[in-house]
């Protein structure tokens, strides 16, 4: 069997393009802060203009990472 005709199962995505895939894993990312809200933790970030990440808690307080 030829290198260019192998494929394992990770290879291949299922007939799902990547626009499809990133939009599945946004929403995913989503439902799993919306799940961290109600349960009470902080949600982790990143603000661009400041270029640095934080943690966002459910009362909206906002902490900054050290460094």
């Amino acid at each position: 069997m030829e290198d260019t005709e192998y494929m394992n199962q990770l290879d291949g995505m299922n007939g799902i393009s990547d626009e499809k895939l990133l939009q599945r894993f946004q929403e995913a990312i989503r439902i799993q802060n919306e799940i961290k809200h109600v349960k009470g933790c902080p949600i982790c970030a990143f603000d661009q203009a400041q270029n640095k990440a934080y943690l966002e808690y459910p009362d909206g307080r906002i902490e900054y990472a050290e460094g």
